[in-house]
């Protein structure tokens, strides 16, 4: 044991059992002890599911094939022992053993036994062909089902919740078999049986989900089908799924971008969209009509284009128009599948209560601001569970809460009770104990007893707490929250009542600035869906916010005169609502949004809340239900301060993560290379040998060091010096582990995780994590994102060639921009000698783009490459203007940057507008430039207008 010789018993055996699907042992392990996998394959689990349907539809058969079986091997035990027996006879022999009569005689009966077992065979083989021609009908029913359980298996990969097992999948099965519709035919009865199975299953799923992952799992398990019947290109579902759009192409049309156009020009190298891009050319005015309708997948596409399949069109849409993909593959999967798989009905909980039992817990995955006990406690009170009849057990854990509920659970499993555990999340440690609690009582408990869980999910995978064995094992059932601004305020509402309006002696002031801070909640909540640009980091408002400071307001209006209105937003905004925020910027915003929605004009009735919705007289509780529902405009990114185009990124980066995902669990087994013939590591090693063609050497620092003379050397030569180190760290890395990966795939190393990982990632064409971690934040695929550092590396190149500053900076090349934009304040601050604390940067924009400049300005820099997003800059006027719709990112002119004191700096009519790496925002900030306005500053703020370096 360890390192300690010990003596043992001869007989003694160590058997060690894992649940883990997939575990990774040490190669000390794997030497020391036998693995056996158990696991069960596609083709194996076919086969038992088979058996079941058989077993149901034609028990005879099934009792025939299992009675054949017994039968073969009850021969093959006789003639065994026949032989040993008559081996043993004549070792045992002595002399002439023909005398022996006992011995003859035994040979004779082992000779004609073993004649008529020949025989039985034969015949036996004969019965079993029959059989298995009988149960072949019933095999594509089996193999839906096998396909759908390995689906299911996948969603752990978008959140560990997700688990289910083989167990309860195979009860699931059974109960479909027996719910399918009847018929006379067998053929029909088969067809009857595959759609009763694929509903229930996905039902069966789909309740467990969040809904953002509901299209995930029925996309993924659309595309498994039609893969499995042959009906789908897998070029073309490749393309659809990576969309591995050309870089570094410009668009000739002005109603696609850059990288729509790279989409177009990639399909037009497929025979089936042969000359797209010349018909989208020079049909210019059909395709621009067709690309702006509002609901284009409903629309026919231009030309013969229309006659295109079902997944040839969502190929195009992906490239024309992506904010359009998820309604587009609702369509696709409605059309394939049938539209009963898209209709988002929820299940009622009466109805998961009849899959429950004893062995069968529920397990309730929380979202905030809901309640799922509510149908746990009205079912209980019409079965007679209630907490006066002492049979319905409430236990919310935490401190000291567990051994309560290990009593409440020990009671409930002998006399039948109910018993609902809330928030296990909070009793992490106590959670491996529940397992095994639950695993007691499944076996012995009363047949009355249920269990009923909820917790939250972890916000990330490495955070995720609960037990595999009571995530499969359980009915796993999503609450979620109604989503727009209409539900959430209503929502907001719905915490107060007649009574709470009429308990301030200054009604009128109450009344209007609680509804104004229900619709401050109702906006600061729903505003996270636009992503970044909603709120740089999540931050998890709660009702209690809103009625804390609900209680607030009522202290404050009763113990002054005059309304203390700065005294309140400060309370709101900065601690209230501000306790949650990390962000200065986030916490600009909240400020900018009580400023705007609480101030003395709302008492004379002359606030907008949003456009076209003032805010409402005075008026009772209900008056105020009735107002929303009349008054309230339709959801848009209006009534959050946002543009139009808020909507359209989000459903953009929406589409995108569908497919991302959905492609991360596409089988990888090692003969699908994504339907291009190759296999993975054939593909794994194109994109290697590509990425190791094109790499540049990296720079030679002793050189070029020795270009500048350390005299001579000013901020920017510094600058440009650490780039390049940088550079060469990350070309390092690069080279270093492809090498490595490279000698692994011809067999020549062991390939390690870390291997693994980086083809993994190659395969999936995302970013490896060691190459990352070296570079600069991006957002980009790993082939955009290799074409943006060959980029890098020219600009670099150039640079260092004769150390002259650009005529225009690309500032979104560096590693660091604040070292560049900071060096501008050094060099400027030297040469005027003026201290730097005391200085700051003024950013003018140019009327012109990069290749209209001729040299670098006498002091400061022209930089380039920026974009703008929320707004747009009007170089007419040289101010911010509102944005065009659909166009979501355009690019700045060039911007002139040069350092001044502080004092001269202009703080009238300007946007203080922050500058972002990239659309993730939050920790990719780089620096504040003040941009010229003729608006308020706050209609900015609230639209989320900021600068981006990337897109």
């Amino acid at each position: 044991m360890g390192d300690k010789e010990v003596e043992y018993n001869k007989a003694f055996k160590l058997i060690l059992q894992t649940k883990l699907a997939n575990p990774h042992y040490k190669p000390e392990m794997q030497a020391q002890t036998t693995l056996i996998n158990f696991t069960v394959t596609r083709d194996g689990l076919e086969d038992q599911l088979l058996a079941q349907v058989v077993a149901v539809e034609r028990p005879d058969l099934e009792q025939l094939k299992s009675d054949l079986t017994r039968q073969q091997n009850e021969f093959k035990i006789l003639l065994k022992k026949l032989e040993d027996d008559l081996l043993a006879r004549l070792s045992a022999a002595e002399g002439d053993f023909l005398g022996d009569t006992a011995l003859v005689e035994n040979l004779e009966t082992t000779k004609s036994t073993a004649t008529e077992i020949a025989e039985k065979v034969e015949q036996a083989k004969v019965t079993e062909v029959q059989i298995n021609e009988a149960r072949e009908h019933y095999r594509l029913a089996a193999a839906r089902a096998s396909l759908l359980y390995f689906i299911l298996n996948e969603l752990f990969k978008i959140n560990p919740m997700y688990q289910f097992s083989l167990k309860a999948f195979s009860i699931v099965f059974g109960k479909a078999i027996e719910k399918a519709e009847p018929a006379d035919e067998v053929k029909v009865r088969v067809l009857n049986l595959i759609d009763c199975i694929t509903f229930s299953v996905f039902n069966y799923t789909s309740r467990g989900l969040f809904e953002k992952d509901k299209l995930i799992f029925v996309s993924q398990m659309c595309f498994a089908i039609l893969m499995s019947s042959k009906a789908i290109n897998t070029v073309e579902l490749d393309f659809l799924l990576r969309f591995p759009a050309q870089p570094n192409v410009v668009s000739p049309v002005d109603f696609l971008n850059h990288n729509s156009w790279g989409g177009i020009k990639a399909l037009a190298n497929m025979e089936e969209f042969r000359n797209l891009d010349r018909d989208i050319e020079g049909s210019a005015k059909r395709w621009k009509k067709f690309v702006e309708s509002e609901c284009p997948e409903k629309e026919k596409f231009p030309q013969e284009w229309k006659n295109k399949n079902s997944l040839q069109k969502l190929c195009m849409m992906r490239a024309l128009r992506p904010d359009r993909m998820s309604y587009a593959m609702v369509d696709f999967v409605s059309e394939m599948l049938g539209s009963k798989y898209v209709e988002g009905r929820s299940i009622e909980f009466a109805k998961s209560y009849e899959e429950t039992g004893p062995g069968t817990p529920v397990f309730f995955i929380l979202s905030p601001g809901v309640d799922p006990l509510k149908d746990v406690e009205a079912l209980g009170k019409k079965l007679g569970f209630t907490l006066d009849k002492k049979n319905f057990h409430n236990i919310s854990l935490g401190q000291g809460q567990e051994i309560v509920a290990e009593q409440a659970m020990d009671l409930a499993a002998k006399d039948g009770h109910w018993v609902v555990l809330q928030n296990v999340h909070l009793v992490a440690k106590w959670l491996s104990t529940l397992e095994r609690k639950l695993e007691e009582h499944s076996l012995t408990a009363h047949d009355g007893y249920r269990v009923y869980i909820s917790a939250e999910p972890a916000p990330s995978p490495e955070y995720h707490l609960i037990p595999q064995g009571i995530l499969e094992s359980a009915i796993k059932i999503t609450n979620e929250p109604p989503t727009g601004m209409t539900a959430n305020l209503h929502k907001a509402l719905d915490n107060f009542n007649q009574d709470t309006l009429e308990m301030c002696a200054r009604e009128n002031e109450f009344r209007s600035i609680l509804f104004a801070l229900c619709y401050f909640h109702a906006v600061v909540c729903e505003r996270r869906k636009f992503g970044p640009q909603g709120w740089n980091r999540v931050y998890p408002y709660n009702t209690g916010d809103l009625t804390i400071s609900a209680m607030v307001l009522y202290n404050y209006l009763e113990a002054n005169a005059k309304v203390p209105w700065q005294d309140l937003r400060y309370l709101f905004g900065e601690i209230m609502y501000g306790g949650h925020i990390t962000d200065d910027w986030d916490r600009k915003l909240c400020r900018t949004y009580l400023e705007e929605y609480m101030h003395p004009d709302m008492l004379e009735g002359e606030l907008y809340l949003a456009p076209g919705f003032p805010l409402p007289p005075n008026s009772d509780y209900n008056g105020y239900h009735a107002y929303i529902d009349e008054c309230l405009p339709p959801e848009s990114p209006y009534l959050y301060g946002l543009h139009p185009n808020a909507e359209i990124e989000f459903l953009t980066t929406n589409s995108d993560a569908l497919f991302k995902t959905v492609l991360e669990m596409q089988p990888r087994d090692a003969s699908s290379g994504g339907g291009t013939g190759a296999t993975k590591d054939e593909r794994i090693k194109a994109i290697l040998d590509e990425i190791v063609e094109k790499l540049p050497d990296e720079f030679n620092m002793y050189e070029i060091m020795n270009k500048v003379p350390p005299e001579e050397r000013t901020p920017y030569v510094i600058v440009a010096f650490q780039e390049c180190e940088r550079m060469n760290g990350l070309t390092n890395e690069i080279r270093r582990s492809l090498k490595e990966l490279d000698l692994g795939l011809k067999g020549e190393l062991t390939i390690t995780s870390d291997m693994e990982n980086l083809g993994n990632s190659l395969f999936l064409d995302v970013v490896p994590d060691s190459w990352s971690k070296r570079a600069y934040p991006s957002l980009f695929g790993l082939s955009q994102w290799y074409a943006d550092l060959l980029l890098r590396v020219k600009e670099l190149e150039t640079w260092v060639s004769d150390f002259q500053l650009p005529s225009a900076v690309w500032l979104a090349g560096f590693f660091n921009p604040q070292s560049f934009l900071t060096a501008i304040m050094q060099q400027m601050a030297r040469k005027n000698e003026w201290p730097l604390d005391k200085m700051a940067l003024q950013c003018d924009v140019t009327k012109k783009s990069r290749e209209d400049m001729s040299g670098p300005p006498r002091e400061g820099a022209y930089v380039h490459g920026l974009f703008m997003e929320g707004a747009r800059w009007d170089t007419q006027s040289g101010m911010i203007g509102e944005a065009r719709l659909k166009e979501l990112a355009p690019a700045m002119p060039v911007m002139f940057i040069k350092a001044i004191p502080v004092d001269r700096m202009e703080t009238k009519n300007v946007y203080e507008c922050p500058v972002y790496k990239t659309k993730q925002r939050g920790p990719t900030f780089v620096w504040t430039f003040n941009l010229k306005t003729k608006e308020k500053a706050a209609k900015w703020i609230l639209g989320g207008v900021a600068l981006l370096l990337q897109v």
